[in-house]
């Protein structure tokens, strides 16, 4: 045991900090652990509840591998620190895994071959490319509700209750526990992000967003299959078929609920059978080879997308089939989605033409918008409903002012000052009205101020230095946020400790680190010297400490302290 320690304490400071890095989080290592040397590093993740944890990541292949305690052992037993330098386990580990094959004896066994699959017919292919299409429109309208307020989540993980009622009064999602697999789907295609106590859209959400439902399902299946774990991937980058998935990772308990979400995932994207049964469709076959997604061999199955609608005289729009992805996304940045089927109907308020206002549309630009989408023309009420609202955007202007580093709060209507300066909701910006001068002025950045004057519904346009209306949008994707670190910068601390404790080559470091801990135990130790003529000489010492290049300790046989050169010092052991 002790010589494995040294092994894996000499492979460990002969890592990389990312290789390293990866090695500690791969094993579940806390940042905060209280190591101080890699001789540490090496006992800690040999302990035997180590290891066994370890165990549970290994997939049915890599058991068997070390169950048969093959020489060349490579993949994630050699990541996760389970091998030496050849190979092969170390003594602690075969012991645990000796242990684990007695407990369970069906984990250490070759998997069964898995059922070929067999082409679906037309009928079982058309379900599944109409549910894909419906999966990637609810992900569509929760990656847009996120991307203007990032969603909520708890301290285990889940989005909060009040955020999956907003997505689910929004009508977003049928049913509220289908949020947690679309945001997976989100995550696996790098579309969403989780960071600390919330869900952000990324850039790559956003141009998801406003791509055709064919690119949108390309993107979620690559991301799908880079995704999935290492054991159900195969060497030419594909996958295995489902019904070898839920034994994979026998040791794991929490595996086949995982397994068994993952298909659930992969049926709601049309990758798989919702019966489980083997039929296998031609853009999934594809997939699992390891090939590109391609969508175009489920394209005609798929809706046919238009690019008109007919708006009506009572300010609403239908769109008699589903609207392009792109132009649905911009049709509901200055209209109400009020239903979502093949046939959808947007209605247009004042409201929501002045949302898109805030986001940057103007009067002219909706008008060419709608005038290239409508199959009837622009109706008079929405006409006049769009140049009233246009006059009356813009009332409130802010601005920065150089001179002071304040915002400037400015509007020609007195009485819309007045309101503002008694607003309740506005209190946070410390809006003052100064002498001699007739706008509010803030200490808060112009932005903010801004963006909680159009929270508020209040008429309001940015101004840029020179004073001409700026557009600003609103930005809660990702990259406005702090990154998620990565293993190098998560454990960055430790591994400091690590290379600034203990060297591992030759025998000096393990040699300190011995008499260290018989120092902190008080422990009896048999010490071997070498005397100035060249001989060895034993001492029985109970070791008292270790400072200066020497060690102290009471000798029991002679009944004196000794003082022992360390340099001297041949080796140690216990009493």
């Amino acid at each position: 045991m002790a010589s494995d320690a040294r092994a894996l304490a000499t492979r460990l400071a002969e890592l990389g900090d990312a290789a390293l890095a990866t090695t500690l989080a791969a094993r579940g290592v806390s940042p905060q652990a209280a190591w101080h040397d890699f001789f540490d590093a090496a006992e800690g993740l040999l302990d035997p509840a180590s290891v066994d944890r370890a165990l549970t990541r290994l997939d049915r292949h890599d058991l068997l591998a070390l169950d048969l305690s093959e020489a060349g052992v490579d993949g994630e037993p050699a990541r996760l620190a389970l091998t030496d330098a050849d190979g092969s386990p170390y003594t602690a580990v075969s012991e645990r895994v000796a242990a684990a094959a007695a407990a369970a004896p069906h984990a250490f066994t070759a998997a069964p071959e898995p059922v070929a699959p067999v082409a679906a017919d037309a009928r079982v292919a058309a379900a599944a490319a109409e549910r894909a299409f419906t999966t990637a429109g609810s992900l569509a309208d929760v990656l847009l509700l996120c991307s203007h307020t990032p969603l909520a989540r708890t301290g285990a993980g889940p989005v909060s209750a009040v955020d999956r009622r907003r997505l689910l009064d929004a009508g977003a999602l049928e049913f509220a526990d289908d949020l947690e697999d679309l945001l997976a789907s989100a995550a696996g295609a790098g579309l969403a992000t989780a960071f600390e106590r919330e869900w952000t859209v990324t850039d790559a959400g956003e141009r998801w967003l406003k791509a055709p439902t064919a690119d949108r399902w390309e993107a979620i299946a690559e991301g799908f299959r880079t995704s999935l774990p290492r054991g159900l991937r195969t060497s030419s980058h594909g996958f295995l078929t489902p019904d070898a998935w839920p034994g994979m990772y026998p040791l794991d308990p929490e595996w086949p609920a995982r397994a068994e979400r993952l298909h659930r995932i992969g049926v709601r994207w049309g990758l798989f059978s919702s019966d489980r049964s083997p039929a296998e469709f031609p853009w999934t076959a594809a997939l699992r080879a390891g090939e590109r997604a391609d969508a175009a061999t489920m394209a005609p199955y798929l809706p046919t997308e238009i690019d008109r609608v007919y708006l009506q005289a009572d300010l609403t729009a239908i769109a008699p089939g589903p609207l392009a992805p792109a132009l649905d996304l911009r049709l509901r940045s200055i209209a109400l989605r009020e239903s979502r089927a093949q046939a959808s109907t947007y209605r247009f308020t004042a409201d929501s033409i002045g949302a898109g206002m805030t986001e940057g549309e103007t009067a002219e630009s909706m008008r060419d918008f709608l005038a290239g989408l409508s199959l009837t023309g622009i109706p008079q009420p929405l006409a006049y409903l769009i140049e009233s609202t246009a006059s009356r955007h813009g009332l409130v202007r802010v601005r920065a002012d150089g001179a002071t580093g304040r915002t400037r709060v400015e509007s020609s209507d007195a009485g819309l000052l007045d309101a503002i300066t008694v607003d309740q909701a506005l209190r946070p910006l410390g809006l003052l009205v100064l002498e001699g001068d007739d706008a509010l002025s803030s200490r808060v950045a112009r932005d903010a101020v801004y963006w909680t004057l159009a929270d508020a519904r209040y008429p309001v346009v940015a101004l840029d230095a020179r004073g001409v209306p700026e557009s600003i949008h609103r930005r809660t994707t990702a990259t406005a946020s702090k990154p998620a670190g990565t293993a190098q910068e998560t454990y960055a601390r430790l591994i400091a400790t690590l290379r600034g404790g203990h060297g591992t080559q030759g025998e000096s470091g393990w040699l300190e680190r011995e008499l260290e801990q018989a120092v902190r135990a008080r422990a009896e130790i048999v010490v071997v010297v070498r005397m100035p003529d060249g001989s060895e000489r034993s001492f029985t010492l109970e070791a008292a400490g270790l400072g200066g290049g020497r060690l102290r300790g009471r000798d029991r046989a002679a009944d004196i302290e000794r003082t022992l050169p360390v340099s001297s010092i041949v080796s140690v052991h216990a009493a």
